[in-house]
């Protein structure tokens, strides 16, 4: 899912990473959005909000959208210079540090909500600046690792790239042709449909458990990195008891 990268990727590993990491995504907006009445999970609306606090001459408003964006680019940036540390060392883990980096922020804001209630809500901006970042994080490391096939944070490419598809299936008849464009619809989906279950699972969390529903989000995380590395202890027991078996023929 995440270990494999570039021409060692196949479709079913964009399609798991996909699915688990908009998952996440889908939570922390739905979190940002009920908790803090802010979006979280993109940054494009931010700049709308930019220029009517401009407009309305809402001075420091504005600056604050402004640090939501640079903080979604910083998240991004750090996120890829981990990664890009890591490769000239231990290329198979280069993905291991930014989710650690991004549980690490969603727990972190889990546990103030319990040790401090009403903290987060409080300093709203800086919760939202935590959650931008972390997002950042998670849309660097899944645009590195899929080759820029997968984006988990935000829909609207998504949408844009599967109106693409789908008016192609009129002009592609080819068999293998139309198994790739179903192929793409069908991963696009996935991706839609996990960021909306993530969504609703948010939503009803948020209502019971608060911030505290970021838990949700760290596990999911937590899991992801878990299921790599069992798929990698499987395969590599695999080789070796191929090898035994080649060296006892």
């Amino acid at each position: 899912m995440l270990r494999h990268q570039g021409k060692n990727r196949a479709y079913s590993h964009n399609l798991k990473l996909a699915s688990v990491l908009s998952c996440v995504a889908g939570i922390v907006n739905s979190v940002g959005v009920l908790g803090l009445h802010t979006l979280t999970t993109n940054v494009t609306g931010h700049f709308a909000f930019f220029a009517e606090e401009i407009v309305e001459e809402n001075y420091n408003r504005g600056i604050v959208y402004l640090f939501y964006t640079f903080f979604f680019l910083l998240g991004s940036f750090v996120s890829s210079l981990i990664m890009e540390w890591v490769l000239k060392h231990k290329p198979e883990v280069s993905y291991v540090i930014p989710i650690l980096l991004e549980v690490l922020l969603l727990v972190g804001l889990s546990l103030v909500d319990i040790a401090f209630p009403n903290a987060l809500l409080k300093y709203s901006a800086f919760t939202a600046l935590v959650l931008l970042f972390s997002m950042g994080v998670q849309n660097s490391l899944v645009t590195r690792v899929s080759s820029a096939v997968v984006r988990t944070t935000h829909l609207t490419g998504l949408f844009t790239d599967l109106g693409i598809v789908l008016s192609q299936l009129f002009f592609y008849k080819n068999r293998s042709e139309r198994i790739r464009l179903f192929r793409s619809i069908f991963l696009m989906l996935a991706i839609i449909s996990c960021f909306f279950i993530g969504c609703v699972a948010g939503g009803f969390l948020y209502l019971h458990f608060q911030f505290k529903t970021l838990f949700l989000g760290a596990a999911l995380l937590l899991f992801a990195l878990w299921y790599d590395q069992l798929l990698m202890s499987y395969y590599s027991l695999k080789r070796k008891i191929q090898k035994v078996e080649i060296f006892n023929r």
